[in-house]
C-alpha cells in the first residue's frame, strides 16, 4: 500500500522533487519520557503503561552484563515497531499535516513504514524549507537526520528533461522498503515509476542461497 501510494502521487505530475530521509539510529534514540507521555494519550489503564515502561527499561546486555538505557527501544522486540509508529505518528506524521496546510504552496505527499519514509513535493522551495524544519522538529525531540543519507532529489514526470536541458545525466534513484525507485518509460513513451530490489538486499539473499545450497 506505501509504495502504491508513492508511485500514484509521483505519477500525478504534482510531485517534482523527492526528500528521501533517514532518521540516524532511530530505535536506539527514541526518548522514553517522550514515548510514554504519547502512548498515554491512548492508553490510560496504569497496569499497560507500567508494562510498556518495564519493556522500555529492560536494558541489554553486553559482554554478559546488563546495561540500563533511559533511551531506545528493545532490539528485536515485536513491541519496537509498534511504539516506533505511535512516537513517529505524533512527531512526524501530525507535524507534518500542519507544515503542509500553514506552509506549502505546492503539493506535499509523505509515505511512512516504520522509520522509514519519503516526502514528495511539487516546488523545491516548499522542499528546501522543509528539510530544514524537520531538522529542527526531530532536533526537539533527541533526533537527528543522517547526513549522508537524506538527500533532495529531482524526481518525477518532467525530471528527465529538465536534467537533460541542463546537461545532467539522468535523474538519481532512491530506495525505500527494500526497493530502489527510479525514472523509466513504458514502450510507447509514457512515464513511469519503476522499481527493483535494491542491489544490497539482492546480493544478501543470493549470498544466503548459496550457502544453503
Amino acid at each position: 500500500m506505501a509504495l502504491d501510494a508513492l508511485h500514484t502521487a509521483i505519477m500525478s505530475q504534482r510531485v517534482n522533487w523527492v526528500l528521501d530521509a533517514d532518521i540516524r539510529s532511530f530505535f536506539d534514540s527514541v526518548d522514553h519520557e517522550w514515548l510514554l507521555r504519547m502512548v498515554a494519550h491512548r492508553i490510560t489503564d496504569p497496569r499497560i503503561l507500567r508494562l510498556i515502561r518495564l519493556w522500555l527499561r529492560a536494558g541489554v546486555l553486553e559482554s554478559g552484563e546488563k546495561q540500563e538505557t533511559d533511551r531506545g527501544t528493545p532490539q528485536g522486540a515485536g513491541i519496537s515497531p509498534l511504539l516506533a509508529n505511535i512516537f513517529l505518528h505524533y512527531i512526524l506524521d501530525l507535524w507534518v499535516h500542519q507544515w503542509r496546510r500553514r506552509h506549502a504552496r505546492g503539493r506535499v505527499v509523505t509515505v511512512r513504514y516504520t522509520d522509514d519514509f519519503v516526502m514528495g513535493f511539487e516546488n523545491k522551495a516548499d522542499a528546501q524549507e522543509m528539510l530544514l524544519a524537520l531538522k529542527a522538529r526531530l532536533a526537539g525531540f533527541g533526533l537527528t537526520l543522517h547526513e549522508y543519507k537524506t538527500r533532495l532529489i529531482e524526481f518525477g514526470r518532467f525530471a528527465a528533461i529538465s536534467r537533460q536541458r541542463r546537461c545532467e545525466r539522468r535523474p538519481e534513484t532512491f530506495a525505500f522498503l527494500g526497493f530502489t525507485h527510479y525514472c523509466g518509460r513504458t514502450r510507447d513513451g509514457r512515464f513511469i515509476v519503476k522499481h527493483k530490489t535494491e542491489r544490497k538486499r539482492l546480493t544478501r539473499k543470493l549470498t544466503a542461497l548459496r550457502q544453503e545450497a
